[in-house]
């Protein structure tokens, strides 16, 4: 008699469908057309980006925005 399983292993499944995946879905970095300069410029853009973003969050307040708009409040559109 065939014994019944009550508990499924989902580590094992889970690991099975990355596995299948990427056998049949996965592309290499070369099969995608990305050179060594094309990952040197995602690379720095991974590692700039979020440092420029919190440099200019800065200014993006509130506060940051109505002075700058304040500097010359004649320049707006409609006052001239």
């Amino acid at each position: 008699m065939k014994e019944l399983k009550f508990f499924v292993n989902y580590v094992d499944i889970i690991f099975n469908s990355i596995k299948i995946m990427i056998n049949y879905f996965a592309l290499t970095v070369t099969e995608m057309g990305i050179g060594k300069i094309e990952l040197a410029v995602i690379g720095s853009v991974i590692l700039i980006f979020p440092v420029l973003f919190v440099y200019a969050s800065k200014n993006l307040d509130a506060k940051g925005v109505f002075e700058w708009m304040m500097e010359k409040p004649n320049d707006w559109i409609g006052k001239k």
